[in-house]
């Protein structure tokens, strides 16, 4: 037990897959999900920075790398479960980060508890670090939802993925990250081939007026 078991888990995270239970061309895994999202995390960071924003680094490092570790213990919940209410996603989290507490303090000795308790909690605060957080995890879901669009995947729930996640993006519009992904990415994303393309063109561009 002991961190032999929290190193151990870790291999676990490979096994746990994004969006369960829906037909996929391409699997996503929680472990190459927080990946991702941290080398997002670092070029959203870098934008912030060049733009005379101070970005703790080290914070924003911890909350992405750690940002879904909690999901070994619930595995994933499809996005437009967790966020059909507020109430219900505060209610995830709260089972999520007491499994979390649970587990530090039965397997990390005690010098370390605190620090790791720090880690687990919720990264996505009011904080520079945490809003980067929150777009990064966003710009990654929108590109596993927009691969799946693009092979012409016929399940329903990626295009809802794909608004729910560009409208919780576009809700962060004044950062100037955001502005480079939106006029920067988003156009050479939309300008590749894919089915529907005139549909998500047409949510993609309604979802940016009604932000504008």
């Amino acid at each position: 037990m002991g961190i032999h078991h929290y190193f151990k888990s870790l291999s676990d995270m490979e096994k746990l897959y994004r969006c369960p239970g829906k037909f996929k061309y391409h699997e996503h895994t929680v472990a190459a999900h927080s990946f991702k999202v941290t080398k997002i995390a670092q070029f959203l960071g870098t934008v912030e920075e060049y733009h005379g924003k101070k970005v703790d680094w080290k914070s924003l490092y911890e909350k992405a790398l750690n940002h879904d570790y909690p999901e070994i213990f619930t595995g994933d919940i499809k996005t437009p479960v967790k966020y059909a209410s507020s109430e219900l996603n505060r209610l995830f989290s709260e089972v999520e980060e007491e499994m979390a507490h649970k587990f530090v303090t039965q397997e990390f000795p005690a010098a370390f508890q605190d620090v790791y308790l720090e880690r687990f909690k919720e990264g996505k605060d009011d904080t520079l670090e945490g809003n980067v957080l929150s777009v990064a995890d966003k710009i990654d879901l929108l590109y596993e939802s927009f691969g799946e669009i693009q092979k012409g995947n016929p399940e329903p729930i990626f295009l809802e993925i794909y608004q729910e996640a560009l409208t919780t993006i576009m809700k962060f519009s004044n950062m100037n990250s955001v502005q480079f992904f939106l006029n920067e990415v988003l156009p050479d994303m939309l300008s590749e081939k894919f089915i529907p393309h005139s549909e998500l063109n047409k949510i993609t561009q309604n979802l940016i007026a009604d932000g504008d």
